[in-house]
């Protein structure tokens, strides 16, 4: 009896239309990106601490679902740019504490303008792209 690999084409995977969305979307925001002075990763994180101020590497990697070792070299960098400063924390020294800088903050008004522009990039109505980002985040919430 003979293998039914049709689960093996590329066409049939979801996984493969995920990855190959994520690069294209990450493409679309570089030049921004560049404008800035970040790198998309380095651009999530801070995101986060424009939002947070102040939370544990910890914390920050869970919410990004980025490891330590991707994690780190991102937060030297921006910590290297001004943006963010990284300290032990005072109730736990186990503990890293990554903290927004006044600098970081600043950045973020050169960073408000991005948004808009990728939204203008993805040929989806606001309902599909808002059915699609829950549809991603039940995906995230099941892994």
């Amino acid at each position: 009896m003979e293998k039914n690999y049709d689960m093996l084409k590329l066409e049939n995977q979801l996984c493969f239309p995920l990855y190959a969305c994520s690069r294209e979307i990450v493409k679309k925001y570089n030049p921004h990106l560049d404008n800035i002075g970040l790198t998309y990763t380095q651009y999530i994180v801070m995101m986060v601490m424009w939002d947070k101020k102040r939370v544990s590497v910890k914390e920050l990697g869970e919410k990004l679902y980025l490891d330590s070792g991707t994690l780190t070299p991102v937060l030297k960098s921006l910590e290297s740019k001004g943006l963010v400063s990284r300290r032990r924390s005072a109730e736990d020294e186990r503990v890293l504490i990554a903290e927004i800088t006044e600098s970081g903050e600043a950045l973020k008004e050169q960073a408000a303008d991005i948004p808009p522009k990728i939204a203008c990039c993805v040929s989806l109505s606001p309902d599909e792209a808002k059915e699609l980002h829950r549809l991603l985040y039940k995906i995230l919430g099941t892994i």
